[in-house]
């Protein structure tokens, strides 16, 4: 009899054991008639197909999955249409969709920690809607006669909102800084080109999470990345010298001046009155090389109407740097890091890959950044004309 009771307390220990790694996803999504979702696992960079769910004719799905620990998974019905929900073991977790564009107004139940996904979502994409509306009403009164004074308006409309989105990302942070939802809060991007937290002092958030992180989820895959991150992005400061710069960082002035190909130090500052692109760039990178290509148009169309290009090196190799200059006939203001191994002039503005940059107006104050190609024409054709 015993023996049997043993038996039976192990087989209850055991399913709960099953039950606790299961997370059960169930969900309707309204005009959507057929088909499968798709639920992938992030793995990183990565997505891994884990599950498909057939839809019903009357729009609901159902799935199960299996996890042990905490994890973040994509919902999708295309590649361009999809959510992100994190997931804790032993959930269950209800979707509801009002129409087929996935992260328009849907709604969680049974999941705390994927609502928060959702909240920090949805505050990017109402972000995201100002900032395309300013966008066209920017194009169309560039047109107008007014344009002289409606523009700059516009701009700091935009800048705004921008700005409050930093603030608002800012605020989770510290509000869910043991959660890893506040991962996506650190890498949310205004677009392809421009994170939501731009600022260099915004490092000191993206500390707090690792730090605290590292301690209730050290084996988590996604705090080990972050972790890798800041260590890449301050690999050769302390944490004493992070503290001190994110302090200082309100009084830290963003003037580089860093000498050229001929050796004479050319700082920023001196290039007032004029609008300035200063960019970052690698010999070594092909994206940096083609880049380029576009900046030698845009510069022979407007450096004569005010443009100028005030361009930092980050190689390590100087000869590699003033042979790139030469061979590539850059017309522009070239110079290199003082020290590429400590680029501090690159951590000052926060630069996390290459090529990067920041558009300055007349008066030396950031009115945008890491625009490229087809974006930096547009922006320049509205500051001097196509």
């Amino acid at each position: 009899m015993k023996r049997f009771l043993l038996l039976a307390a192990v087989t209850i220990t055991c399913f709960g054991c099953i039950k606790k790694t299961s997370v059960k996803i169930t969900g309707k999504i309204s005009g959507q008639s057929s088909g499968y979702v798709h639920i992938n696992r992030l793995e990183l960079n990565n997505l891994i197909l884990v599950d498909s769910a057939k839809i019903s004719k009357d729009g609901y799905f159902r799935a199960r999955l299996k996890t042990a620990v905490p994890d973040f998974y994509q919902i999708n019905l295309a590649a361009d249409n999809f959510i992100t929900i994190l997931v804790t073991p032993g959930e269950k977790i209800n979707l509801t969709f009002p129409n087929r564009q996935l992260f328009d107004s849907y709604t969680v139940e049974g999941s705390e920690e994927s609502e928060k996904i959702r909240y920090i979502d949805q505050l990017l994409i109402d972000s995201r809607k100002k900032l395309d509306s300013l966008s066209a009403v920017y194009t169309t009164a560039s047109l107008e006669p007014e344009f002289e004074t409606k523009g700059p308006e516009l701009e700091n409309m935009y800048n705004d909102v921008i700005r409050q989105q930093r603030r608002k990302n800012i605020e989770f942070i510290l509000n869910n800084i043991t959660s890893l939802a506040s991962i996506k809060a650190i890498y949310q991007r205004i677009d392809t080109n421009a994170y939501v937290l731009f600022e260099p002092r915004d490092l000191q958030y993206m500390k707090l999470v690792s730090d605290s992180l590292r301690k209730y989820y050290p084996n988590s895959r996604h705090v080990q990345a972050l972790i890798r991150d800041f260590d890449k992005e301050l690999s050769i400061f302390t944490t004493n010298r992070l503290n001190a710069m994110s302090e200082q960082a309100e009084t830290v002035s963003l003037n580089p001046s860093l000498m050229n190909t001929e050796g004479k130090r050319i700082s920023l500052e001196s290039l007032r009155g004029k609008y300035v692109l200063l960019t970052f760039w690698s010999a070594r990178s092909q994206d940096c090389t083609q880049e380029n290509i576009d900046l030698k148009q845009f510069y022979n169309l407007y450096s004569r109407k005010g443009f100028e290009i005030y361009q930092v090196n980050l190689d390590t190799d100087e000869n590699m740097w003033k042979n790139a200059v030469k061979f590539d006939e850059l017309p522009w203001i070239n110079t290199r890091e003082d020290d590429p191994a400590n680029p501090v002039t690159a951590r000052l503005f926060n630069v996390r890959e290459l090529p990067a940059n920041y558009l300055f107006d007349k008066q030396g104050n950031i009115i945008a950044s890491n625009l490229h190609g087809r974006t930096l024409k547009i922006k320049l054709e509205q500051l001097f004309g196509s």
